[in-house]
C-alpha cells in the first residue's frame, strides 16, 4: 500500500489518510467502540504490537478518526504455492458515521494503493457480518464447521493407531518453540492456512485477554512429541464448567493427529465440546459413532483477486486447463474484461488480457474469489446462475482444474475480529 498522505475524500468529504503512530490509541478506541469493546479494558490490546500503521487507513471528521481499516501482510497457503496475501482486519466505521459512503471509500482506496503499489495480489479476510463484503469483490473462499460435541458419547474406533508418542502440558515459554516447528509445516499443508512469524506468534500466546474469555480458563497447552523428542502435534485449549473449549489443534502425523483427539476427549470433569473445524475434519472417520458431533457450517475466509493476472499466475491448478474468462469487476476496473489462463497442470501458468477471442466462462471477480482456494467449485457457482457457461464442457473443465486437494480452513488466531 503506498503511504502517501495527501487526503482522498470519501462522498461526504471524510478525508482519507494512513495513520501516524501517535494516532494508535485514538484509532483503537474508534475500532473497538464499533464493536462494542472498551480499549482501556483490554481489547485490541495485540494490534499494538502487530498492527503497521503505514498500512493503516482512517477517515477523519476534523481532527477525530471516525472510520478505518488496516493491512496486515502474511503469506497464504493456496493450492500448489504460498501467496503474499494482504490480510484486511479491524475495518470499522463509527455508528454516528454510518451511510456516509466511507466504508466504501476505504475498501476502494485500499485496493487501488494495492493494485498501484504492485503489492499482494490477493486481499483476504474474515467477515463480520456476512452481507458486507460481496459488494466490493470478495468472495467465500472457505467454511468451516462450528461444532458443538457431546464429549461422553466419543470414542476413537478401536482399530485407531495412536503411535508411540506421548502428550505432555507445558507452560506458554515452554511450549512455543515446539508449537513454532509444528504449525510451520502444518501450515503449508493446507490452504488457507497463513504464516506466523515472531509478532503474531506473540500476540497469538499473548492472546489471553480475561475479557474476551467469559469466564473460561486461561490457555492450556498441550505438546505431542515423538519417542526422540520430536514435536508432530500440539493442542490449545481451555475449559469453562463442563465445556472444554478446542482453540487450536495441529498435526503433522496421522498418529499425533488421532492422539492428540484421543486425549481431548477424554479430558476430565467436562461432558461437552466445542471447536472449529474444516468441514472436512477427518475426525469424523476415526469415532465409533460420530453423530454426537453437531456442526454449524458457516463461512469462514473470503478472497478478492487485486490483480487477476498475478493472482491466477500464483496458484497451481489440479489438471491443464485452456479457459478465457469475461470477468466483471465494478470496483476494481483493471481486472474487467477478457483473460486467458492456460496450465500443464504443473508448473507452468499464464494469465493475460485477450481481445477479439470468445469468451469461455463469463462472471465475477467475486465468484473467482470463492474458487481460489480451490474449496467452492465453479459448478455449484454456475448452479446458482453465478457463472455463465458460454463454451459447453467449460464449467466441468475450469471446476476441476481449480479443485485443492482438500477443503481449505483459515485460523485466524484471534479472539478480536481481526485476520
Amino acid at each position: 500500500m503506498t503511504t502517501t498522505e495527501r487526503p482522498h475524500a470519501s462522498p461526504r468529504r471524510h478525508p482519507l489518510r494512513t495513520i501516524e503512530a501517535h494516532e494508535f490509541d485514538a484509532w483503537a478506541t474508534m475500532v473497538t467502540t464499533t464493536y462494542g469493546q472498551d480499549w482501556l479494558d483490554g481489547a485490541l490490546r495485540n494490534a499494538a504490537h502487530t498492527f503497521e500503521p503505514e498500512r493503516t487507513l482512517a477517515a477523519y471528521d476534523g481532527p477525530d478518526i471516525v472510520g478505518g481499516v488496516s493491512v496486515y501482510g502474511r503469506t497464504l497457503t493456496v493450492p500448489g504455492a504460498f501467496v503474499p496475501v494482504a490480510g484486511i482486519t479491524l475495518v470499522a466505521v463509527l455508528p454516528t458515521h454510518r451511510r456516509r459512503g466511507i466504508l466504501t471509500s476505504m475498501m476502494r482506496r485500499q485496493l487501488t494503493d494495492l493494485h498501484a503499489s504492485q503489492g499482494e495480489p490477493i486481499a483476504a479476510l474474515n467477515a463480520a457480518e456476512a452481507t458486507i463484503y460481496g459488494r466490493y469483490g470478495y468472495g467465500v473462499a472457505s467454511h468451516l464447521a462450528a461444532v458443538d460435541a457431546d464429549k461422553r458419547a466419543m470414542r476413537l474406533r478401536p482399530d485407531t493407531d495412536l503411535g508411540s508418542g506421548s502428550i505432555r502440558l507445558l507452560a506458554p515459554d515452554a511450549a512455543r518453540p515446539l508449537f513454532e516447528k509444528v504449525y510451520d509445516q502444518a501450515r503449508r499443508q493446507t490452504a488457507g492456512w497463513v504464516d506466523r512469524t515472531e509478532k503474531y506468534w506473540n500476540a497469538r500466546l499473548r492472546d489471553d485477554v480475561e475479557l474476551f474469555r467469559d469466564g473460561a480458563t486461561a490457555l492450556r497447552f498441550a505438546v505431542h512429541t515423538e519417542p526422540d523428542g520430536t514435536p508432530t502435534g500440539y493442542a490449545l485449549y481451555r475449559s469453562r464448567g463442563d465445556t472444554v473449549r478446542l482453540v487450536e489443534l495441529a498435526a503433522l502425523t496421522t498418529t499425533s493427529y488421532a492422539a492428540l483427539w484421543n486425549f481431548v476427549i477424554n479430558l476430565d470433569a467436562h461432558s461437552r465440546l466445542t471447536y472449529d473445524a474444516a468441514v472436512d475434519e477427518p475426525l469424523g472417520h476415526l469415532l465409533v459413532d460420530p453423530r454426537p458431533t453437531q456442526a454449524t457450517v458457516v463461512d469462514n475466509l473470503w478472497v478478492r483477486l487485486v490483480d487477476v493476472d498475478r493472482a491466477l499466475t500464483a496458484r497451481r491448478y489440479a489438471t491443464a486447463l485452456d479457459v478465457v474468462l469475461d470477468v466483471e469487476d465494478d470496483v476494481c476496473p483493471w481486472n474487467a474484461g477478457r483473460h486467458r489462463l492456460s496450465t500443464d497442470g504443473v508448473e507452468s501458468v499464464t494469465c493475460e488480457r485477450v481481445r477479439g477471442v470468445r469468451p469461455d466462462l463469463r462472471l465475477s471477480v467475486a465468484e473467482l474469489g470463492s474458487v481460489y482456494l480451490g474449496g467452492p467449485t465453479l459448478a455449484s457457482l454456475a448452479a446458482a446462475g453465478r457463472v455463465e457457461e458460454l463454451s459447453p464442457g467449460a464449467v466441468a473443465a475450469a471446476s476441476v482444474a481449480f479443485r485443492g486437494r482438500r477443503e481449505p480452513f483459515h485460523v485466524s488466531g484471534a479472539a478480536f475480529p481481526a485476520f
